[in-house]
């Protein structure tokens, strides 16, 4: 914990270590799906809202 986090008060100090509990949950969840194999590269396309191949976007 860092200095200034601190000085919080208890309830915001709390809720600090729940966001960073739920963070680490969510970079391990990432980190234990498989690995597309011939998947697009760059960015999701569904997560940015368009899908680009040939040099044609198209928005969802």
């Amino acid at each position: 914990m860092t200095d200034s986090a601190k000085d919080l008060p208890p309830a915001a100090q709390r809720a600090l270590d729940e966001a960073a509990a739920r963070r680490a949950e969510a970079e391990a969840r990432v980190a234990a799906m498989p690995k597309e194999l011939g998947g697009r590269e760059g960015p999701e396309p569904v997560r940015y809202g368009d899908w680009e191949k040939k040099g044609l976007a198209i928005d969802f």
